[in-house]
C-alpha cells in the first residue's frame, strides 16, 4: 500500500488549519461535506470543485478556483 501525499492545495489547507487552530472535521462541517470527502480532496483523490471555493473563502486563503 502506497503512502498518500497531500496536494499543494492540501498542504496550504493543513497549514492554515494549524494557524487558526481548527480541525479538519470542523472545516468539513463548515463547508457542508464529510471529513472523509474533505480528506479525499486534500489528497487529490476527488476534484472537490464544488468545495474548493468554500474552503478558500472559509479559510480566507484568497485563492480562486
Amino acid at each position: 500500500m502506497r503512502k498518500r501525499n497531500l496536494t499543494p492545495f492540501g498542504h496550504k489547507v493543513k497549514q492554515r488549519l494549524v494557524e487558526i487552530n481548527l480541525t479538519q472535521k470542523k472545516l468539513a462541517e463548515k463547508i457542508g461535506t464529510s471529513e472523509v470527502y474533505l480528506s479525499m480532496i486534500l489528497y487529490g483523490e476527488r476534484s472537490g470543485h464544488k468545495y474548493i471555493q468554500k474552503i478558500n473563502d472559509f479559510l480566507d486563503m484568497g485563492e480562486k478556483s
